[in-house]
């Protein structure tokens, strides 16, 4: 296997604390920018703020390293292994953005949930309990706990649904829809919108108040067959089925443009 890396425990030690002194370059760019996350300070909530800024050094970084952590890496990715950002479930307790280097997991953000961990957690991918997404269900069991909020199922805009089945309602009386990341729309296509349906089918609909806000505000928004399209969800999903629109990717982008047009929560 071309990316299989033997990495002892004291080279883990020194990649570590490579990527360590590279995250403390960006949570001095991060912090003014980002200080608050609701109610949070930094770094709790930016993992993938973090995420993207490592990654984006390493990018610079990795050809002309010589710190021996970064040598590491990359004799690695001379060796044929690859370096990507992934976004899943740690443990099935909380999402995380992190990276993988071959069959090795690597979070430089690993302080996001509790600030008293260190920065940085290097494990072998089978030992890190870290999976893909694999359907809405998972999601919901982890995004009821991990945000505090409950589920409802989008009846506001079912054209919408297809792509983005769910609807949050938090503690404060805030509701939005989601989820609309690269990883859970692959996951509503790669189904052809099956798991949407599925989903769909078992969670309540939105309670009344909730839906009388969000109908308010859609009448402001330019008449956009996503938005106002009438019908019911499950209908879309078995309409966009039939018509092969999991395959469509300007279809799924101009999907994406119409929620982005969205309130980003009603409350």
């Amino acid at each position: 296997m071309s990316d299989s890396i033997q990495w002892d425990e004291k080279q883990v030690d020194i990649i570590a604390r490579d990527l360590a002194y590279l995250r403390l370059q960006v949570d001095l760019e991060l912090v003014p920018r980002y200080p608050m996350f609701l109610d949070k300070a930094y770094p709790l909530g930016r993992c993938k703020e973090i995420r993207d800024e490592v990654f984006a050094l390493l990018q610079e970084a990795l050809p002309k390293a010589t710190e021996p952590g970064l040598v590491l890496m990359r004799k690695a990715l001379a060796k044929g292994a690859t370096l990507k950002k992934v976004w899943g479930s740690l443990r099935d307790e909380y999402f995380q953005n992190a990276m993988v280097l071959g069959d090795w997991y690597i979070d430089v953000s690993n302080d996001t949930v509790n600030p008293n961990k260190p920065r940085v957690e290097i494990l072998p991918l089978a030992q890190s309990r870290f999976s893909s997404i694999a359907s809405f269900e998972q999601f919901i069991k982890i995004a009821g706990s991990y945000w505090g909020v409950e589920v409802y199922r989008n009846d506001i805009c079912p054209a919408l649904a297809p792509f983005l089945p769910l609807m949050y309602v938090d503690a404060k009386g805030g509701c939005w829809m989601g989820e609309a990341n690269d990883d859970m729309l692959s996951l509503t296509m790669d189904s052809q919108f099956l798991l949407s349906e599925r989903i769909l089918t078992g969670l309540p609909a939105l309670p009344t108040v909730f839906s009388n806000k969000w109908k308010n505000s859609l009448d402001s928004i330019k008449n956009n067959a996503f938005i106002h399209g009438e019908g019911l969800s499950l209908d879309f999903c078995r309409a966009y089925r039939q018509q092969q629109r999991y395959l469509d990717m300007s279809f799924r982008d101009d999907a994406v443009m119409a929620y982005l047009s969205l309130p980003k929560r009603v409350s």
